[in-house]
């Protein structure tokens, strides 16, 4: 069975994004594993309000990979061969067991919270930038569930950015 890793970044007090979604305080100065990471997966999932920001980045770097975007806007479409779903728990449970590579979960907060609601991560890859935003988008929002993780690696890279591997144990 395929598994949902959630490979993302965060600022040290927890926040992946300023209120307005600008995350250009992440560092691009290395590659921390990108590159490698993408290389393991062949599908991305991502609520509605991650895909709309993705985009204001440019053409959707993504187009390599088979794309979910979750909203329950049923008028929601998308473009770049993305596919918008629903219904969460059995469209997840389903395209795991489909042959292929890991799944990355990209975010937003609300879906990272849904998918951990419903025991559906299997890996969390995180990020932690040496710098507080003192406000934004935090990673975990409420109500979320205690969840049990084994750390697996710590990477900690020149920049000060220390890359914290975990399987989620329950």
């Amino acid at each position: 069975m395929r598994k949902i890793v959630l490979f993302i970044a965060s600022s040290l007090d927890g926040y992946i994004a300023r209120y307005n979604g600008d995350i250009d305080w992440l560092f691009t100065d290395q590659n921390y594993g990108y590159t490698k990471f993408l290389d393991s997966i062949d599908t991305v999932l991502m609520g509605r309000k991650t895909y709309e920001q993705v985009l204001t980045f440019g053409e959707y770097p993504y187009q390599e990979k088979k794309s979910y975007v979750f909203t329950k806007n049923l008028d929601f479409t998308a473009n770049y061969d993305v596919e918008v779903v629903t219904e969460l728990e059995s469209f997840v449970n389903d395209l795991r067991l489909i042959e292929g590579k890991n799944i990355w979960l990209v975010g937003g907060s609300l879906l990272i919270r849904d998918f951990l609601k419903n025991n559906l991560v299997n890996e969390l890859i995180l990020s932690v930038h040496p710098l507080i935003l003192g406000e934004g988008i935090p990673l975990f929002v409420n109500p979320i569930n205690t969840t049990d993780l084994e750390l697996t690696g710590c990477q900690t890279y020149s920049s000060g950015m220390v890359q914290l591997s975990y399987n989620v144990t329950t």
